[in-house]
C-alpha cells in the first residue's frame, strides 16, 4: 500500500521503530516538499516489505559501485520518474535516507545520495569514506548529506 507523504502535517507513520523517528519523518517530508515544489509530484512511500524490488535495486547499485551493504533495516521506499529522472529512495531504521538519481538521457548525471537524520551517527559503512555537508531545513532540522557518482548502467 502506498502512502502520500504530507509535508504540511508531518507524521512518523511507517517510521515508528526508528530511534530518530521524528527527525526521519521530517527528512522524508523535506523530500516530499522538494518534489512537490519543483515537479508538482506527490511523493509516495511504500513499506520495504511490499517493495523489495526497490530495496534490491538500491542494494545492487551500492554493492556494485562501492561495495556498500547497510546493516540497518529498510523501513520504506519510494520509486518514481519525474521528467528525465528515475528516482529510488530507501528510508532506513537508523535514520539514513538514501536516494538513487538515475537520469534517463545523461549517464554523467547519475548519483547516490545519503542524508542523515538529526540525532543519528554516521553509519559505520560510511565513516571515513565520505565527507558530509550540512544544510538547514524547516522540516528536517540540520541535514548532513553526501553522494557519489554512479559509473555503471542499471536498468530497472
Amino acid at each position: 500500500m502506498t502512502t502520500i507523504v504530507d509535508y504540511k502535517n508531518v507524521t512518523t507513520s511507517g517510521l515508528t521503530s526508528s530511534p530518530v523517528a521524528d527527525a526521519l519523518a521530517g527528512l522524508r517530508a523535506h523530500e516530499a516538499r522538494y518534489y512537490m515544489t519543483k515537479y508538482k509530484h506527490e511523493f509516495t512511500v511504500t513499506s520495504a516489505e511490499e517493495s523489495q524490488d526497490t530495496v534490491d535495486y538500491v542494494r545492487r547499485i551500492l554493492k556494485t559501485e562501492r561495495g556498500l551493504e547497510f546493516a540497518a533495516k529498510p523501513l520504506e521506499t519510494a520509486r518514481f520518474q519525474v521528467e528525465n529522472l528515475k528516482m529510488a529512495y530507501v528510508f532506513y531504521e537508523d535514520g539514513l535516507a538514501l536516494n538513487v538519481m538515475y537520469t534517463v538521457d545523461n549517464p554523467k548525471k547519475r548519483a547516490v545520495g545519503f542524508k542523515l537524520a538529526v540525532g543519528m551517527e554516521v553509519p559505520a559503512e560510511l565513516q571515513g569514506k565520505f565527507k558530509f555537508a550540512t544544510m538547514k531545513s524547516k522540516l528536517a532540522g540540520t541535514i548532513r548529506g553526501s553522494f557519489f557518482v554512479i559509473k555503471g548502467e542499471y536498468e530497472d
